[in-house]
C-alpha cells in the first residue's frame, strides 16, 4: 500500500473538525412565496414528474399571478410494463413504443390543463428515455448518436416537440435546455434531483448545470430546487394518504440538504390528486407508488456546491445513501427493510485537492473485507472550452485493477491511483485529466461481491 501524502491527511483532519459542526440534522424551512414577476420553470424528465414533484407549486404559482412553463427531458416511450397494462398486448414493433411516447404526451398536456395551464406553456424535447445520461457521459463530437434500446431510433421522432429529427447527442439536449432557458429567462427552476436513483433524473440535473453555467452573463441566474421522486423505500406509507405530510427519506436527515417545504390546501390537495390519475398509461401499473405523493405538502431541496481549494485544506462531505443500485425498479412494491439491513459498503466520502490531483476517500463500513469495486464519474466544466469538447471521465476500480474511460474511449490509467487499508479507498485523480475545470460534476457507485451498491448522488466541486 502506498502512503497517503501528509497534506491529505491534514486535509481529512480538517474535514473533519468541520463535518462535526455542519452535517445536522436535516433544516426545514417554508418555499419562498411567488409573485407577480416570478417566472416559474419545471423541469420534468417524463411526464408526470411534473405533476408528482410539483403540481402544488404550479397551482401556487399561478394564484399568485406567475407564469409557469414545464419543459420534458422525454416523453417517457421506454416503460414497457405500463404498456403492456394499459394496451393489454405485448409491443412488437418498435414504433409502439414511439406512440406510447404520443399518448403520454396527450395524457401530460390534460394534466397540466387541469392544474390551470395550457399547451402552449408546455415544452417537450423527446429525447430517449432511459438513454439521456448514457447521452451525457458517452455521446458527444460523435457522428454515430446514442440509439434506443426499445425505439431503435436516434433522433427526436415527435413531429410535435422543439427539435424534430435532433440526433440523440449531447449538443442537441443541451442546446434545446439553453434555449428554453433563454427564452423564457425563468426567476425560479424546479428540477429532478441528482441524488435520484433514476439515471434520466440524474441527467437533467446535469445538463440543466452545465446550461445555467454557460448562459451566466446572457441571463439573472435563477434559484434551483430541485425535487427528488425515486429513493428506495420512499415515500411511506404507499397509496393515496393525502391527511399526511411528505417527510424526507431518513437516510437523508443527517446531511447538508436543506428542506424546503410548500403546503398545499384543500383545493389544491384534490387537484393535484385528479392531475395524477390523468397520467392513467402510469397510474395503471404505478398507482400505489404515484398517489403516495398527493400529500399536504410538496418537498424540495437547496443542492449547495462544495469549493475546494488548490493551495489544500477544505475538504467537505458527499452524502452516504444506503444499498441501492441505479437499475433498482423503486416503482415496484418492495421490502425496504430487507434492502436497508442487508450489508453495505460506504461509511463515508469526502474530497481534497493536493498538488493539483483530486482525492477522493472511501470509508468503509466496520468489517467490510470482500473485494473492493468502484465507479466514478468526473464531469468537468472549464470556462475556457465547450462543455463538449471537455472529458467525460469514467473510472472503474476493480479490486486493484484500474480503467479509464473518456467517454467510450479508454485512456490511459497510469495517472490515477488507489491507495488502501482495511479503513479506507482513497483514489487519486490529476485535474488534467478531468480537463483542469473550473467545476466537476461527481458520482460514485461502489459495489462489493454479492453486496447491494452503495452510492453517492451528483455533487458540484468547485475548483478555486
Amino acid at each position: 500500500m502506498r502512503k497517503i501524502p501528509v497534506l491529505i491527511l491534514l486535509c481529512w483532519l480538517v474535514f473533519e473538525t468541520v463535518a462535526v459542526i455542519s452535517v445536522t440534522a436535516a433544516q426545514f424551512s417554508s418555499l419562498d412565496s411567488f409573485t407577480k414577476s416570478d417566472r416559474v420553470l419545471i423541469l420534468a424528465p417524463y411526464p408526470d414528474d411534473e405533476v408528482i414533484g410539483c403540481a402544488g407549486v404550479i397551482q401556487g404559482a399561478l394564484k399568485a399571478g406567475s407564469q409557469v412553463r414545464i419543459m420534458y427531458l422525454t416523453n417517457g416511450d421506454h416503460n414497457q410494463f405500463a404498456f403492456i397494462a394499459y394496451k393489454k398486448r405485448i409491443p412488437l414493433k418498435p414504433s409502439t413504443f414511439v406512440r406510447m411516447g404520443e399518448t403520454r404526451r396527450k395524457e401530460a398536456i390534460a394534466s397540466a390543463k387541469s392544474l390551470g395551464l395550457s399547451e402552449k406553456d408546455l415544452v417537450f424535447l423527446g429525447y430517449p428515455d432511459f438513454g439521456t445520461f448514457a447521452i451525457f457521459s458517452e455521446y458527444w463530437h460523435t457522428d454515430k448518436p446514442y440509439r434506443s434500446l426499445l425505439t431503435h431510433i436516434s433522433k427526436v421522432p415527435y413531429k410535435e416537440n422543439l427539435s424534430f429529427q435532433a440526433a440523440y447527442v449531447g449538443e442537441s439536449i443541451l442546446s434545446d435546455i439553453k434555449r428554453v432557458l433563454f427564452d423564457y429567462q425563468p426567476t425560479k427552476v424546479f428540477v429532478s434531483h441528482p441524488a435520484d436513483t433514476n439515471v434520466d433524473h440524474k441527467s437533467l440535473y446535469l445538463f440543466s448545470q452545465v446550461a445555467l453555467e454557460d448562459l451566466k452573463g446572457q441571463m439573472t441566474t435563477p434559484q434551483v430546487y430541485p425535487y427528488l421522486i425515486h429513493c428506495v423505500g420512499w415515500p411511506k406509507p404507499r397509496h393515496y394518504h393525502p391527511d399526511l405530510a411528505l417527510h424526507p427519506p431518513d437516510k437523508f436527515l443527517d446531511s447538508y440538504m436543506r428542506w424546503f417545504v410548500f403546503d398545499l390546501d384543500h383545493e389544491s390537495l384534490e387537484k393535484k390528486h385528479k392531475a395524477v390519475l390523468m397520467h392513467k398509461s402510469q397510474t395503471i401499473v404505478s398507482a400505489f407508488y404515484l398517489l403516495a405523493f398527493v400529500r399536504k405538502n410538496e418537498l424540495f431541496t437547496e443542492y449547495p456546491e462544495l469549493t475546494l481549494e488548490k493551495q489544500g485544506f477544505l475538504s467537505g462531505q458527499a452524502i452516504r445513501y444506503s444499498g441501492y443500485s441505479d437499475t433498482y425498479d423503486d416503482e415496484a412494491e418492495d421490502s425496504s427493510d430487507e434492502i436497508e439491513n442487508k450489508n453495505l459498503i460506504l461509511a463515508n466520502v469526502s474530497f481534497a485537492l493536493v498538488d493539483n490531483t483530486l482525492a477522493i476517500r472511501i470509508e468503509k463500513t466496520r468489517g467490510f473485507k470482500r473485494p473492493f469495486n468502484l465507479t466514478a464519474y468526473l464531469f468537468g466544466y472549464s470556462g475556457q472550452r465547450p462543455f463538449a469538447a471537455m472529458p467525460k471521465v469514467r473510472i472503474i476500480v476493480r479490486h486493484s485493477s484500474i480503467q479509464v474511460f473518456d467517454a467510450k474511449k479508454r485512456v490511459t490509467s497510469a495517472s490515477v491511483s488507489l491507495t488502501s487499508d482495511e479503513k479506507e479507498e482513497v483514489l487519486h485523480v490529476p485535474l488534467s485529466l478531468i480537463g483542469d475545470p473550473n467545476f466537476i460534476l461527481t458520482g460514485l457507485r461502489v459495489h462489493g461481491e454479492k453486496v447491494e451498491a452503495d452510492a453517492i448522488g451528483f455533487r458540484k466541486i468547485v475548483i478555486k
